[in-house]
């Protein structure tokens, strides 16, 4: 086979390793969940720099290794209370496409997989945080929010810009 044969099949067994695989994170009691294939890294609570005139759950800026990261708070974009950090408060580093954003959350939780036949659409309701929710993932007697990553980047783009 050939070296680029090789990669190409490497590359889809490394895809279908991720297939229907979400981390889930806490907020509020809630259980939320993103595409394991979108996330680079966990990470503790950094020191954050603040960046004027940015909506008030942009917390501001990291720098991860030398890499300018921003950073949103993921219970402020829901419109719920502000709750101090603390040892359980994570930042989850996602990438899509050449955008790399970090999400704080309350906790994260693990990582779960959810066959594509166990998620169905949102229920129609009008609210600010169903339009982040791209599916809801049935696991046993219990349901977890799957969020929306190209909704919360392209309006993350638009609220530091």
């Amino acid at each position: 086979m050939s070296a680029v044969a090789e990669e190409i099949n490497d590359s889809e067994l490394e895809e279908d390793t991720q297939k229907d695989k979400f981390l889930t994170f806490e907020i509020e009691k809630e259980i939320y969940g993103i595409e394991i294939n979108l996330v680079t890294e966990i990470i503790g609570i950094q020191p954050i720099t603040e960046v004027p005139e940015v909506p008030n759950y942009v917390k501001g800026i990291i720098n991860l290794r030398g890499k300018i990261i921003p950073v949103m708070d993921v219970r402020l974009r829901f419109k719920k209370e502000f709750r101090e950090y603390n040892d359980r408060t994570c930042v989850v580093v996602i990438e899509s496409g050449n955008v790399v954003l970090g999400l704080i959350v309350d906790s994260v939780a693990e990582v779960l997989v959810i066959p594509e036949e166990n998620i169905v659409p949102p229920p129609e309701i009008k609210s600010s945080k169903n339009k982040y929710i791209k599916g809801i993932g049935k696991v046993g007697e219990t349901v977890k929010l799957l969020i929306d990553c190209d909704k919360i980047f392209n309006e993350q783009a638009e609220g530091i810009q």
